[in-house]
This record gives structure tokens, sequence and C-alpha cells, in this order.
């Protein structure tokens, strides 16, 4: 039998392999949470609590980070209120996890190139400079390194954060794993390139085991790209055992308990879904810890979340509700802008327009006879003109406290637009001043005047001429995501202002005064006498249109579209939307409702005329 030759090594050898054998040693498994907790460090420019990062303070982020980690998941969806803390949780501790213990390349994208700037300067470099597992892991000093404000280079990968709406920095090396963030905010399309999601998504097709990974705060229900993926997911929805009776469920909005009347006296309890029991925020909350995410179709791959403010422990209920009363009051007046917010950024649930139809009859039916040519209740007038090839279509429209409106006068002044006259005639029209009961005669305050059609250069030449009486030109742009106005440029061969008006947001506000109902802020009230010229071809042209959804380049895009072929005069509605810009324009004081703060202006500043000939 052969002996075994015994080697004897000196302890120096010994401690030599032993370091080397421990190199080599694979990693203990780590989830995305579990590596938070141990090594991540919040910054204090970018946190209210700065210092080491404790997921047991959200328990809800548990589950989303370690399925974001989980090589068996290939994407993950998160459809979430705002504030919640997802950007920290979802998108920057998995950048610090890939980059420490799976590296690998990893792309993060921003609605825009500025936003990634942003993200980059404000959170992920205070991220790398104060979490020391990743300090030595990116060589800031080095001209070397390659490292700049979009690009981080480390051993094994890199991050790269770019815009959606760029399209050259989408069309990068290849990446494993993909960070997509706001995704409701990109632009169906990076350029004329396509879809930026998918462009992004055509880089991992090297990589079996890719990730990739959508977070968002919904927007609209016919146009959000993260609700469209949510509901191709397992939906997911958290959950917490009631502290009565232990059954779990989601937290909804409708068994939210409060006095809206007396708010803030009694506070605001929630409602058990199974036995009925009313109970305090700390007393739900308590339970986060016990909580437990719930599949509504476990069996699919997709990993979708759904997350609202009202399970969040770092958010109270208190500030929810008054976000709510708030919003609701504006939505009695006819205003959503709030009320979409509070569903969209509170709820996280994408908003759903009230309902889209006004009915021509019924806006006929509901006009009256004035005590005078111009009602007590307007203040201001403003006047909006639509050019046609042979006609100007032209409305005056009166303004009061909350916006309320009162139509004056429609009128057609016809004419050749290429001879002088008809001009002529529209200037005595926007002269004239109209009478109130007691004799207080108004002018116009501002006027809008449609620059489209085949005479551009005589309408902003007309204005030109007209700028003291604030007589404007705008150029309609449509869609939805275009805003109402922007400050006037004087680009075009005449040298006037012109004002861009987003006309489909506009017509968006002019809907929803349209479906108030109640007299006061907001309401629309239409001259019954025959002579105002509101009679019933106004209100078809007025309601012609209506808001569809439709597709383009993969994604869900609105617009407004005739509602009848038959029907394609839609003047009208054209004109109310340029009244309406002039009122946001001049922008006038004396609108609020008493007792409440001024509302917030979406228009640029009152523009007045000064001694050296600008604006």
């Amino acid at each position: 039998m052969k002996k075994k030759r015994i080697v004897k090594l000196e302890p120096q050898t010994v401690e030599l392999f032993a370091e080397v054998l421990s190199k080599l040693r694979p990693p203990p498994p780590l989830t995305v949470s579990q590596w938070a907790d141990k090594y991540r460090v919040l910054s204090a420019e970018s946190s209210a609590e700065p210092g080491r990062w404790h997921t047991e303070k959200a328990p809800y982020q548990r589950a989303i980070m370690d399925a974001i980690g989980d090589p068996h998941v290939r994407s993950v969806v998160v459809m979430s209120a705002a504030q919640i803390g997802k950007t920290d949780a979802f998108i920057l501790n998995p950048l610090g996890y890939y980059m420490d213990y799976a590296p690998c390349p990893v792309m993060c994208m921003q609605p825009t190139l500025d936003m990634g700037q942003t993200l980059s300067k404000d959170r992920i470099a205070p991220m790398i400079r104060d979490t020391p597992r990743l300090t030595g892991l990116v060589d800031t000093k080095s001209r070397y390194a390659g490292n700049t404000v979009m690009k981080k280079n480390f051993p094994g990968g890199h991050i790269t954060i770019v815009g959606a709406n760029s399209p050259s920095s989408l069309a990068s090396r290849p990446i494993k794993v993909l960070l997509a963030d706001e995704v409701d905010a990109y632009k169906a399309s990076a350029g004329k390139e396509g879809d930026p999601v998918m462009l992004a998504e055509q880089r991992q097709t090297t990589y079996w085991d890719y990730k990739t990974v959508l977070v968002s705060t919904p927007t609209t229900k016919n146009n959000s790209r993260i609700l469209d993926e949510f509901n191709a997911s397992t939906q997911e929805e958290w959950t917490v055992p009631c502290p009565n009776c232990g059954f779990y469920q989601p937290f909804v909005w409708d068994n939210m308990v409060f006095d809206k009347e007396k708010w803030p006296e009694g506070g605001v309890q929630y409602r058990c879904a199974e036995c009925g029991c009313l109970d305090n925020e700390y007393r739900w909350k308590k339970n986060s810890l016990q909580g437990k995410w719930h599949a509504e179709h476990p069996e699919r791959s997709v990993r979708g979340f759904h997350m609202n403010k009202i399970g969040s422990t770092l958010c109270g209920w208190d500030k929810i509700v008054e976000d709510f009363i708030a919003a609701d009051l504006d939505a009695k007046r006819g205003d959503y802008e709030k009320m979409q917010v509070f569903v969209n950024t509170d709820l996280g649930l994408p908003w759903e327009e009230p309902g889209e139809a006004v009915e021509a009859n019924n806006l006929l039916d509901r006009r009256e006879f004035y005590e005078a040519e111009v009602p007590d209740g307007v203040v201001y007038l403003t006047a909006g003109v639509d050019t046609q090839d042979n006609r100007f279509e032209a409305e005056v429209v009166g303004w009061g406290i909350g916006k309320e409106s009162w139509g004056i006068r429609y009128q057609r002044i016809y004419g050749d637009l290429k001879r002088g006259q008809v001009w002529a005639d529209l200037d005595d029209f926007l002269s004239k001043t109209w009478k109130k009961k007691d004799g207080t005669e108004l002018s116009l305050r501002c006027v809008c005047m449609d620059s489209g059609g085949h005479f551009p250069d005589q309408v902003i030449r007309f204005c030109k001429e007209r700028e003291e009486r604030h007589i404007w030109p705008i150029k309609g742009r449509g869609g939805m995501d275009v805003p109402y106005l922007r400050n006037p440029t004087k680009n075009n061969r005449v040298g006037g202002e012109l004002f861009t008006l987003g006309v489909d947001t506009g017509k968006n506000h002019v809907l929803a005064r349209l479906k108030v109902l109640i007299k006061g802020p907001n309401y629309c009230h239409f001259p019954a006498a025959e002579d105002a010229g509101y009679d019933e071809n106004y209100f078809k042209m007025l309601t012609a249109e209506h808001k569809v959804t439709r597709w383009k380049s993969g994604r869900k895009v609105e617009r407004w579209e005739l509602k009848d072929p038959a029907q394609k005069r839609n003047e009208a509605f054209d004109v109310r939307n340029y009244a309406t810009a002039a009122l946001e324009i001049s922008n006038p004081p004396g609108l609020e409702i008493p007792g409440e703060e001024a509302p917030r202006q979406t228009a640029p500043r009152q523009y007045r005329r000064r001694r050296s000939g600008g604006i």
C-alpha cells in the first residue's frame, strides 16, 4: 500500500492560500432589499432622513426590490402614487445592487436628457459618494476612466443614463438591465426612431437573462403605458390585516371615512371591508410589517405592482384627505385638474374623464335672457377670431368671478380677405363697447386671432398694428401634451408677436366648463336673444368634436375628431377656445372666488407694450 505523502507548509503559505480561496468563494446570496439594508446610505441632499437604509420603514418596497433582483423574473412593472419612495427603492437601490453585487451593463432611462442629468447629479452621484460599498467602484478622478455625468463605469459593467426623447442616447452598446422611470411621461416616439422603451429593449437581445423594470405614476386611462403594462402583469396589490378581525385587504379610497363638511374635525378612519369596523391610521399601519402582496394573476410571468399613498408608511392620511377636499371643491365647479392630480399622485391610478359628451340640444335649451347686453356678473370681456377664406367668425365672451362666463355675441363678418373692407369691418367689431344695465361700457380686454389658413401674414400684420389694444395672433399646435400657451415669438416674416396655442389642451378646458351644470364658477351662460348669434347651428359647431383614442407607433394617443363627418363645421368650438386663451394671456385680477386663494395661472405673464416697442 502506497503511503500518503504529507507536505508541510509554512504558516505564511497557508494564510496565502486561505486568502486566495476566500477571494474565489462566491458571495453569499443577497436580494436587492438585503443589499440595501446592509450597504445603502441615504444622502443628506436627497433624503429627509439621511443615513442607513431600512426597508422596514416601508415594508411594501421589499417584494418589489427583490423581484427586480430575481434572476427568474424578466420584467417588473410598478404603477404607483408619487412620493412613496419609488425612485430610491426601485431605481437607485437596484443600480447599487447591480454595480456591487451583480455587475453588468445597466441603462437608466428618464423622460428627458435634462431629467437624466438631474437624476445623475442629485441622486446617483451622492449615492455613490456616501455608500462606501460603491465609492471605490467608480473612478471619478482619472481622465482615462471614461466617467461622465451620463455614464458611470465600474468593474464588470457600466451605468448609462439616457433620455427617452433622445434617439442617439438610446442607440448605445448592449445592456442587460433596463430601469425605465416615469414611463407615462415618455413621448410616443424618440424623434423619428419609434417607441423609446422598445428601442432600449432592442439593446437587451444579446442577454438571455435580461431585466426590464418599468416604473411610473399613471396619467390618463386611455393613454397610460404603465396601466397597459400593469394590466398584462400579475396585478399585485399591497394588503394588510385588519387590526380587529385580521382579514387581509388592500387600501381603497372608498373605505376612507371622514366628514368632508367638518374637516379636520373628527379626523379620518378606515373601514374594514370584512367586518366593517372603523380604526385609525396608526392601528392600520402598525400592521404593515405583516403586510403582503396579493396577485390577481399569479400565473403570469411579468410581476406587476400597484401602490397608493393610503397604504404608504411615508405619507399621512390627513394630507391625502386635504388633497381630496381641495380637488373635490374644484371638481364641483367643473375644474378637474386637481382631481386628476389626486387620482394620479395620491391613489396611483389613471385618470378617466367624467364623461366626454356634451349635447348641442342641452346647451341650446339652457339659453337665458340677459337683463342687458352684458350681465352684471361680467367683469372683463375677451374675444376669439377664426379666419376663414371668405369670412371671420368672432365671439365676444364675458368673464366673472371664478371664470364664470357669458356668451355676449357670436358674429360672422363676410368679405374678400384679399381686400381691405372685411379687415376694416373686423376692426370696427373689435373696437365696439358693450353695455351693462347701469350704462357701464366695457371694451375688449384681449383678443386672440387665428393666424392659420391662407392669410397668416395678413393676420399677424393686422394684430401687430393693434398690439396696444392687446389683439394677438395665435398659431395652433396639436397634441394633448402641448402646453396651453407659450410665450410669444417674433419668428415670422412680419416680425409680430405670435403666441403658440395648445389647441387640444384648450379644447379640454372648454369642454370641462361646458360640463358644469351649476351656475357659478366655470359655468357657461348663453343668451337667448335672436340677434346674439347663438342659434342651433352655433351649438352644433360648439359640440362638433369629441375626444377619441387612436394607436400611433404602438402607443395609445388621444386626439379631437369630428363626431359626425356630415357636421364638418366646428368654428364655434375653436373661437371659444381662442377667447378663453385671451383671458389666460391677459391674466386679469379680480376673478378669484372670495375667501379662496387665487387659482394657479397656467398662462404666461401679462404682456404690455413698452415704450421701446417690444413686449
